[in-house]
């Protein structure tokens, strides 16, 4: 990027100085009688004079500055400003590059504007990591030039700032919004029919129209000599634990993010939604070995330390150990929770050499199994075949479906409940399980 702005300004002073001195040439050369040559070079010359003045007489003509967050959100458009402020005595034209991160692999960042004298003006455009870790920005360059546009002056702001990309923080933050204000369904998030009372008693109050008679507090109602209610809490501090397959299954890319990043952003978010549903959330990480184990609290801080350890996760490509999964959390998680698996199985085979260590799990904790539908399989699915090979290409992505719908028949076979959700559905699908689940009193 840096070469191609040089090898620009490059071009057009070899330009300008070629003509200059051309018309010099020209002039001389063909003597002294030759008098419009010589008035084009003066003319030419003055211009130039002028529009050099113009632009570099304002020691300081124009402040730039770029605004970008201290930290990115992955996978979702993260707003970039870039403000101008201009000194100059006259209207400017701009052309702005900014040099943006290598991992977007885009160089057609480009933007033309025009500014009054002594305005100020904002640039504002969109970037979409889709992948955790540092990024760093280069310099925001800008060409100024008048309206004459034979000398383009150029401005340097804001090189060389770095900025870490966590997991989808505006998603947590989209839908914790809506959790307080009792709105997520309109999200997407089914509203669900409680059933039963909750087991968790809050305190007696005086009856009010629409109490449920059932819940009359007949002593209480005999000593004050009024009807009075025992009044239910939804259950609180159940422990909700995300468990994150690092393996080699969760590697596979959808929308330029991997299975993995999918499931480190919805963990985030229904850590976040637990803990305001009073709840306790907690954190296991895994693949040939245990990475990461986060205790299930709703300590102020939480969410802080969640997303620390969830932004720092790396996979070395290996096959999943569930062996080692199902010892770990034998050994330090002794009550009852709710278990979130995020992993995927793309066959029924490779199901089976894991469906004892998931039975176990059962046993002791309400296990969640969560895995990925293959929406090109779906795809592939939908569209006519028009050929022998298009036809094959269908019957065997036919094949892949089938097994998916295999797999959670397999699971429900041995009580286990599980999510087949597309990886764009992934918060939303989760989210709703863990209410419904919470409805039903199931934790």
């Amino acid at each position: 990027m840096k070469l191609i702005r040089a090898l620009y300004l490059g071009n057009r002073l070899f330009v300008l100085v070629g003509t200059v001195v051309s018309t010099f040439i020209l002039a001389f050369v063909l003597g002294e009688g030759y008098i419009i040559p010589k008035i084009l070079f003066l003319l030419l010359l003055a211009t130039v004079l002028t529009d050099v003045v113009l632009l570099f007489k304002t020691t300081r003509g124009l402040r730039g500055e770029r605004i970008v967050a201290e930290k990115l959100s992955n996978g979702d458009e993260n707003e970039i400003s870039i403000y101008f402020e201009s000194f100059y005595s006259l209207p400017v034209s701009l052309r702005i590059f900014d040099e943006i991160p290598h991992q977007f692999q885009r160089r057609d960042l480009e933007f033309n504007l025009v500014m009054e004298s002594g305005s100020t003006k904002i640039v504002k455009y969109q970037l979409r990591p889709v992948k955790r870790g540092v990024y760093s920005f280069g310099s925001v360059n800008v060409l100024v030039q008048t309206k004459l546009k034979l000398v383009a002056r150029r401005y340097k702001f804001s090189s060389n700032k770095e900025v870490p990309v966590y997991p989808s923080y505006i998603q947590m933050r989209k839908y914790e919004l809506l959790a307080i204000h009792n709105r997520l369904t309109l999200s997407g998030i089914k509203k669900i029919r409680r059933i039963g009372h909750n087991q968790e008693f809050e305190l007696i109050k005086e009856y009010v129209a629409g109490d449920d008679f059932r819940t009359i507090n007949w002593k209480a109602t005999a000593r004050k000599s009024r009807l009075m209610v025992n009044q239910f809490q939804d259950e609180r501090s159940q422990q909700v634990y995300s468990l994150i397959d690092k393996g080699r299954v969760m590697q596979m890319p959808f929308a330029g993010m991997s299975l993995l990043d999918y499931a480190i952003n919805a963990s985030l978010v229904i850590s976040n939604i637990a803990i305001k549903k009073s709840d306790k959330a907690g954190l296991i990480t895994f693949q040939d070995k245990i990475g990461n184990i986060l205790k299930a609290t709703r300590l102020n801080n939480q969410m802080a330390t969640i997303q620390e350890v969830l932004y720092n996760q790396k996979t070395a490509f290996l096959e999943t150990d569930y062996s080692v999964l199902y010892t770990t959390i034998r050994r330090t998680i002794s009550q009852r929770s709710l278990l979130l698996l995020f992993t995927n199985f793309e066959s029924i085979h490779s199901l089976h050499r894991q469906l004892p260590y998931l039975i176990n799990l059962h046993k002791t904790h309400l296990l969640i199994v969560i895995f990925f539908e293959n929406t090109e399989l779906k795809t592939l699915i939908d569209n006519p075949a028009d050929n022998l090979k298009e036809i094959y290409y269908k019957a065997v992505a036919e094949r892949f479906s089938y097994e998916k719908k295999l797999i959670v028949k397999e699971l429900q076979k041995h009580g286990i409940q599980s999510i087949l959700t597309a990886p764009e559905k992934l918060t939303v699908n989760t989210i709703n399980k863990y209410l419904e689940l919470k409805a039903r009193n199931l934790i």
